[in-house]
């Protein structure tokens, strides 16, 4: 009899003890499963981080401080709260962007007027007249041209229109008031969009 007492004493026991060493074993399973989960979520939020750095270092804004010429089209983009938009957005965007010299043809009393903080909204207005959604590559824009009987009415962010035609093998962008910019350096590519380099301001009818 005490022989079998022992004997279930020590079964019961046996359970006992591999009940709690299969419980710690899952604990611990468990507790390794979520370690490695948040190394995972780390590394992918790490990732995130690195390309997002990326496609910043990358961007419209980021080519366009990066070249000299464009250095007026920076300040207005900074004035106008733009810059932001041009860095942190994936877009895609495409941006005839006016160079230096473009700028120096507007009045000098209207280029500083629309620098003013009080008149941002409207800069901002004249900056997006050169936005356009997607990235237009200038071989696609010559060939949307050349199907549409010689011009090709494109719709910007600013809304309004930019007829793009051809003289020669140069684009030419008209705007609503008549007047013509040319693209001088096309297809600067960038993480968000593409830039074309344009020598002149254009602008939206009043």
């Amino acid at each position: 009899m005490k022989f079998k007492m022992l004997f279930t004493t020590l079964a019961l026991t046996a359970v006992v003890f591999t009940s709690c060493e299969d419980g710690n074993k899952k604990e611990q399973e468990e507790k390794e499963k979520m370690e490695q989960m948040e190394a995972e979520e780390r590394e992918a939020e790490m990732q995130a981080e690195k390309e997002k750095q990326e496609m910043q270092s990358n961007s419209i804004a980021a080519k366009a401080m990066a070249t000299d010429t464009l250095s007026t089209l920076v300040s207005a983009l900074q004035a106008a709260e733009l810059a932001e938009m041009m860095k942190t957005e994936e877009g895609p965007f495409t941006v005839f962007a006016p160079n230096n010299a473009a700028f120096s043809k507007v009045d000098q009393a209207t280029l500083e007027s629309l620098m003013m903080e009080e008149n941002k909204d409207k800069l901002a207005g004249v900056l997006k007249y050169h936005v356009v959604e997607g990235e237009v590559m200038a071989a696609d824009l010559v060939k949307m041209i050349q199907d549409n009987d010689g011009t090709y009415a494109v719709s910007t962010v600013g809304g309004g229109e930019l007829t793009a035609s051809l003289e020669g093998e140069n684009v030419i962008l008209t705007d609503e008031n008549g007047n013509k910019a040319t693209v001088v350096q096309a297809d600067v590519d960038a993480s968000n969009g593409v830039v074309h380099i344009i020598d002149a301001v254009v602008m939206k009818k009043a």
